[in-house]
């Protein structure tokens, strides 16, 4: 796990994968969803090959840290409004499938729990 701070926009990234992995598997929706999350948070091109690298090296029972590692490094850069976009990003992706199973659920708790959504 890196041991570095992510910006919001790279931690933001870090969240919806791990989010959308946590059920073992990713829906051409949750997919989209992801996609409009990196349209909207990097209007430029961006190379995510590291970050990809970084989530890909995780195993599942790392995954839980690091989340928590990268929700708080976007909580720290993050106005309250940027991270009820986020939320909502992360509902949205939770619910791509048709299905939020219960360790999405889990990781959606984290964040309302953690983040005191406004």
């Amino acid at each position: 796990m890196p041991n570095y701070r992510m910006n919001k926009a790279i931690a933001g990234y870090h969240l919806l994968m791990i989010l959308s992995a946590v059920d073992f598997r990713i829906s051409w929706n949750e997919d989209k969803i992801i996609r409009d999350y990196l349209a909207h948070e990097f209007p430029f091109r961006v190379n995510l090959d590291r970050e990809m690298d970084v989530i890909s090296n995780l195993r599942p029972n790392e995954w839980e840290a690091h989340f928590r590692k990268v929700m708080d490094d976007f909580y720290d850069d993050a106005t309250p409004e940027e991270r009820n976009k986020l939320l909502k990003f992360a509902i949205e992706l939770a619910k791509g499938d048709n299905v939020i199973t219960k360790e999405e659920n889990h990781y959606l708790n984290l964040l309302f729990e953690n983040w005191e959504p406004v």
